[in-house]
């Protein structure tokens, strides 16, 4: 499968989080995925990508002309997707991508949860996201979304298009169960 990782491009974050981007990259190598990813050499975006080619994995990066211009594209993209913007960015990952896994991350990640997600809602895919809830890092998230949802503000569940696992291990047992993998 062609897994998207969103993620973090600071690194100056927790430790933790970098063991658990490390982990979720040798497990994606090791178990055949292709990581497709923003292309960026920095925090956990560079971990995720390191941790994959190191493993023997592949690195689609898919850059918008700002970082490759700038000198942010990561030297263990493998297969280059050039885009103009974020925007671009999205749409291209939701393309080339089977599912999604959010690492820990800023307003970056957000978007890019949201817009799959907003996506999956009114019926364009059927892609979930995983929250790879790292130190309970995504609970506030989680909590704002039970509270959209008691209030009347999602169609369906929310769980339908967003999924949570506290653990790599989770994750993929999500991954068996649903038949993703």
């Amino acid at each position: 499968m062609n897994i998207g990782v969103f993620c973090s491009a600071n690194g100056q974050i927790d430790p933790d989080f970098f063991r658990a981007t490390e982990e979720l990259g040798r497990w994606l190598a090791a178990s055949g995925h292709t990581l497709v990813y923003g292309g960026v050499n920095q925090g956990l975006m560079e971990s995720i990508a390191r941790a994959v080619s190191e493993g023997g994995g592949r690195v689609v990066g898919v850059v918008p002309r700002i970082v490759e211009t700038s000198g942010r594209t990561s030297q263990y993209v493998e297969v280059e997707i050039r885009c103009d913007d974020l925007t671009d960015r999205k749409q291209l990952m939701m393309d080339h991508s089977d599912l999604f896994v959010a690492l820990p991350g800023g307003i970056g990640t957000l978007d890019e949860v949201f817009t799959v997600a907003a996506s999956a809602t009114i019926g364009y895919h059927q892609k979930p996201v995983i929250l790879l809830n790292v130190k309970d890092f995504w609970r506030p998230l989680i909590t704002l979304l039970d509270d959209l949802q008691q209030r009347g503000m999602v169609r369906g569940q929310w769980q339908q298009y967003i999924k949570v696992a506290s653990t790599v291990e989770e994750l993929t047992t999500l991954l068996d169960f649903s038949g993703e993998r």
